[in-house]
């Protein structure tokens, strides 16, 4: 009898152990179910809020609205400085046709054209006040003086040339001399620095002018926000250096806004600026909770796969796949994590720019523009759960590895034939003149724009270079649209009926998806061929369709 209840006990906490572990995988499918469900499936299945898909929709508002407020007002910055710019070239350089000539302004080519061009200027800046027509003016100092004009010239330290001869004595050490001009003086002091002004041209390097002017920009007000003051460093520069007969102007601007010191100004303008501070401060806390609600998706993910992790090694002594792996570390809530720093960033930005606390533009316009760019690039993952737009998304997936490998390749050949234009075609033609140039022009010529100009904008003086460059530009382009880009359409093409394929006959499973389907065996995964390895590895087993019951769930 003793021996009957002993055994009655330990069948029955054999069986509570049994119907413990039941009710914990059960558990471990019902989180892992619900966690790669669409935020409709889980409002279906719990009647839960999918908070996260409403802060990402309010966060795509908010955020491109911001940019297309910022964007407007930085063209008005833009389109300020740009117009200030022309506006002194005409006002500082004599004979100036409004066009630049390549990548200066003007160019002279006697010693009395670049007198009067050296003193036009001198003349204008003395009667700047009454010439221009903008709001801008003399800079002035701290104690109300204005500040005068510089005039540098720099020159080797001695020098005799005498062409004729073909005999030169050069020391070519670089000394530089300065004076500087009171707007209200220079015509007297033009005469008495009349020493200065003697140029020993095979020894002048460059002449520079510099000088410092402010200005207001009204055009904002039209926008309702108060103007910004700038200050123009203006830089004229008479550039001899490769005494080649050709002395090239240049006129450069460097504009700093700040914030004015005395103003007065009645309307909205001002109210406009709080509203919009208000509005970035909301901005930034919509972000705040978007990345809280993705990095809580994170860690719930990490528990999910420890939880899976510790079942499959309790039960069958095995480890999970990087196919399951990936399908929990989800790129997406990294990719919004990151557009929500970059946007918050941005904002604080832009509330110090609107506070005239700051004047970087650029910066600014950079990290809102990345986190916007992020933000609808994220947009991806919600049409992922529509069938037909799922189909696109796999196939960009599956594609991506092995274009990616495609184009590392591919660019070791690109790069050689962008170093050989360069040296060999760089002298001769326009757009090889620097690496860049050369790296844009093949691109062009890759996708088939302007290729009659770029054979025949080639100076043919020399037969040999004219002929390497005939090889060069054929071959390229041969290799490039007849081959490199047609292996580059073949495969994202194999991916796309990769995809379709494994839509009518089904997705591989993984040990992931087998729990999910309530399976029970988990074989060995037998080798398969080469883009079947790839594509589950890359995206498959994180993208496919799980039947639950007579529901269909999208994991992703």
């Amino acid at each position: 009898m003793e021996l009957l209840v002993r055994y009655l006990d330990r069948s029955n906490s054999i069986s509570s152990v049994m119907t413990q572990d039941v009710i914990k995988e059960e558990n471990l499918r019902d989180d892992l179910r619900y966690y790669f469900m669409s935020p409709c499936e889980k409002y279906r299945a719990r009647r839960h809020i999918p908070w996260k898909l409403g802060v990402q929709i309010l966060k795509i508002i908010m955020i491109t609205t911001q940019l297309i407020l910022f964007g407007l007002n930085n063209q008005l910055v833009v389109s300020y400085k740009e117009e200030n710019m022309m506006a002194l070239k005409n006002l500082f350089l004599k004979d100036y046709s409004g066009v630049d000539e390549d990548d200066y302004s003007v160019a002279v080519y006697t010693q009395q054209a670049v007198h009067d061009s050296l003193f036009y200027v001198l003349d204008q800046y003395s009667q700047f006040g009454r010439l221009s027509v903008g709001p801008i003016s003399y800079a002035e100092d701290e104690d109300g003086k204005l500040l005068p004009l510089t005039l540098c010239k720099e020159y080797y330290k001695r020098g005799s040339v005498e062409p004729s001869n073909e005999a030169y004595d050069i020391d070519a050490q670089l000394e530089t001399v300065c004076v500087t001009h009171d707007p209200n003086t220079t015509n007297q002091q033009k005469t008495q620095n009349s020493s200065f002004f003697d140029l020993d041209f095979y020894r002048l390097v460059d002449i520079k002018i510099t000088f410092q002017l402010r200005g207001i920009n009204l055009q904002t007000v039209r926008s309702r926000e108060l103007p910004d003051c700038y200050a123009f460093f203006v830089t004229i520069t008479f550039d001899n250096q490769c005494h080649s007969g050709k002395v090239k102007i240049f006129l450069d601007i460097d504009a700093q806004s700040c914030a004015c010191r005395n103003w007065k100004i009645s309307g909205t303008a001002q109210k406009n600026t709080h509203y919009l501070l208000v509005f970035d401060v909301f901005v930034i806390v919509v972000c705040l909770t978007s990345a809280v609600l993705c990095t809580r998706s994170i860690v719930l993910a990490v528990r999910l796969l420890q939880r899976f992790s510790r079942f499959l090694h309790e039960n069958y002594n095995r480890k999970v796949c990087e196919d399951d792996q990936s399908e929990f570390l989800n790129g997406w809530y990294l990719l919004v994590i990151i557009s929500d720093l970059l946007a918050i960033i941005g904002s604080i930005l832009k509330m110090e720019i609107q506070a005239k606390s700051l004047t970087s533009y650029d910066v600014c316009s950079i990290f809102l523009g990345t986190s916007t760019l992020m933000v609808w690039v994220g947009v991806i993952r919600y049409l992922g759960y529509f069938q037909k737009y799922n189909v696109l998304i796999l196939t960009m997936k599956a594609a991506f590895p092995k274009v990616l490998r495609f184009c590392c390749c591919a660019g070791m050949i690109y790069l050689g034939y962008t170093f050989c234009g360069w040296i060999v075609l760089g002298p001769y033609h326009e757009k090889f003149e620097g690496l860049s140039r050369v790296a844009e022009c093949l691109f062009s010529l890759l996708n088939g724009d302007d290729m009659f100009t770029t054979f025949a904008q080639l100076k043919d003086k020399n037969i040999l270079v004219w002929l390497f460059s005939r090889a060069y530009l054929y071959s390229f382009i041969s290799l490039f649209i007849y081959m490199v880009l047609s292996l580059f359409i073949a495969l994202i093409t194999d991916a796309y009926e990769t995809i379709k394929r494994y839509q009518k006959e089904g997705f591989p499973l993984t040990d992931l998806q087998k729990f999910l389907r309530e399976q029970k065996d988990f074989p060995v995964a037998e080798e398969s061929s080469q883009t079947d390895v790839h594509v589950r590895h890359s995206v498959l087993c994180c993208c496919q369709r799980v039947p639950e019951n007579d529901d269909v769930i999208l994991i992703s």
